[in-house]
């Protein structure tokens, strides 16, 4: 059975850093193409940052803070995630796509998903 499990998340003080994982395993998803998204209390799921082929992409709310990596021996993603700030609290979910296209795309186009881990970050 394909499955994506998400750890890393937690509480956090402004400023600081996590580091979120995303292990694969039974998955027959593109590995090529996955990414990290979002989603706040009373918000729409967004994306924060892709991988396609091992080029990544950042919403702009993100860029320079996120940075997505993949260790492919260890059929893991990452996301590491420094200043944070009080608005990036919101759970994070991993995902992949069986049709890969580049950049930030729409949560309704990915097909696989974690269960997501909760980051929280106070001021």
């Amino acid at each position: 059975q394909d499955q994506l499990v998400e750890s890393g998340g937690g509480s956090v003080q402004a400023g600081g850093s996590l580091r979120l994982s995303c292990a694969a395993s039974g998955y027959s998803g593109s590995r090529n193409c996955m990414g990290w998204f979002r989603q706040a209390p009373g918000k729409q799921r967004e994306g924060v940052a892709t991988i396609y082929y091992g080029v990544p992409y950042y919403a702009d709310s993100v860029k320079g803070r996120f940075t997505i990596s993949q260790d492919n021996a260890k059929n893991t993603m990452y996301l590491q995630i420094n200043n944070l700030k009080p608005e990036d609290t919101a759970m994070y979910y991993c995902a992949a796509r069986v049709y890969c296209v580049p950049g930030i795309r729409s949560w309704v186009e990915y097909n696989y998903w974690g269960q997501g881990t909760q980051v929280t970050v106070s001021s």
